[in-house]
């Protein structure tokens, strides 16, 4: 049949797609609120400490998350299932936050939504690696990202929206509507792909290569994990950019535009950053120097928040910080699945999400104790330096 061929490359576009899309509208539900958070947590009379435990804590649940959802990941035949219900509890929760009358019912929500992001990310990246060849996986991954941050730009135009017209509150309510059209677009867009990739027996039970303990990972990888777990460590929470923007007298209605600035810079950015990370790979130069750059523009923009020379500069480098993430998170992705075996994929993911959400978690506390007793431009000069050198070691392990 000569239509035969084109199925798997159709139901591979199908879904890329229909992951741009369930991350576009995840993301508008999520960033309508994420950065009135700040301002809300303040009228709750929480500060920076607050923020910081309760990012963190987030964080750290859903680092366990992630760790789980991988190795389970390699021995399932359906993954959807994770990926739909991770989208669901997310947006389910997410409304609740209208209800907050004390910043503890804050954190309840942000971990029971960190938890749910972390159980649908491992699975839902293999099924991409599995969705595409890997010629094509960072501009797969690049693809992908750009939606999810095209959300993010417009869930803080929608914010911006209803504070004008409404409070801080009504943004929480509506963020109920992208999030349930979200979890309609995952659960019926998304198809299994878990056929054309896991090494399975005729009874469903995992192949003894999948099974393999950590030391079947290569040493390649463990080299690009310590680069990024050094980097997370000063990589804390983007509240943090948005509280240190208020320090500086920008007004806390104009939060959400703060958000939409970097992320028209990531938005417009990943995808090509991920297509020049295949040109790159298929060339035999290394993904590295791509995320190299990226932590050294974040480098430079933590260090402009730790001067703050006047708010101009503050809004120059918001745009700038989109570039960092356009150069890390769909490369970084891809130079993971690049380095182990497709039975393993999904530890390997699981791995490199545990680690960074722990220094992540770690980074968030770290900044709100050295803010309290140092100042607030202490932790972003300690971010800088971290991401310098986590650079300078993914340069160092492409040359050797």
């Amino acid at each position: 049949m000569p239509t035969r061929p084109t199925e798997p490359q159709s139901s591979a576009s199908r879904n890329i797609y229909a992951f741009g899309i369930t991350s576009f509208l995840n993301d508008t539900a999520t960033e309508m609120a994420y950065w009135v958070l700040p301002a809300f947590l303040v009228s709750l009379g929480a500060g920076p400490a607050q923020l910081g435990l309760s990012e963190g804590v987030a964080e750290s649940v859903a680092s366990f998350a992630k760790l789980f959802s991988g190795y389970v990941t390699d021995r399932i035949d359906r993954r959807k299932p994770l990926v739909v219900v991770g989208y669901a509890v997310a947006n389910a929760v997410k409304p609740l936050l209208a209800l907050a009358t004390a910043w503890w019912h804050i954190l309840l929500i942000r971990f029971t939504d960190r938890l749910a992001k972390g159980v649908r990310g491992a699975p839902r990246d293999v099924m991409v690696a599995e969705s595409v060849g890997k010629e094509r996986l960072g501009s797969a991954y690049g693809l992908i990202q750009s939606m999810d941050s095209a959300g993010a730009i417009a869930g803080p135009l929608a914010a911006l929206i209803l504070l004008a017209h409404y409070g801080i509150r009504s943004v929480f309510w509506a963020a109920a509507v992208p999030g349930a059209i979200c979890v309609l677009v995952a659960l019926l867009g998304i198809r299994e792909t878990a056929s054309r990739g896991t090494a399975s027996t005729g009874s469903g039970s995992t192949a003894p290569s999948a099974l393999s303990d950590a030391s079947a990972l290569p040493a390649s990888f463990y080299l690009v994990l310590v680069a990024v777990t050094l980097f997370s460590l000063g990589n804390s929470s983007d509240m943090f950019l948005v509280m240190r923007a208020q320090n500086i007298g920008i007004p806390v209605k104009l939060a959400p535009l703060l958000g939409l600035v970097f992320n028209v810079t990531y938005t417009l950015g990943s995808w090509p950053a991920g297509w020049l990370s295949d040109r790159f790979s298929t060339r035999g130069f290394s993904r590295r120097w791509i995320a190299a750059a990226g932590y050294l523009i974040f480098a430079g923009v933590y260090f402009v928040f730790g001067r703050a020379p006047s708010a101009l500069a503050i809004w120059i480098a918001m745009g700038i910080y989109g570039l960092y993430y356009a150069l890390t998170q769909p490369v970084l992705k891809a130079l993971v699945v690049d380095a182990v075996a497709k039975e393993i994929r999904g530890r390997a993911l699981g791995i490199y999400f545990f680690a960074t959400s722990v220094a992540t978690l770690a980074a968030s506390l770290i900044t709100g104790e050295l803010w309290k007793h140092h100042g607030p431009s202490m932790p972003f000069y300690v971010s800088s330096g971290c991401a310098v050198v986590s650079a300078a070691l993914l340069v160092l392990q492409s040359l050797f």
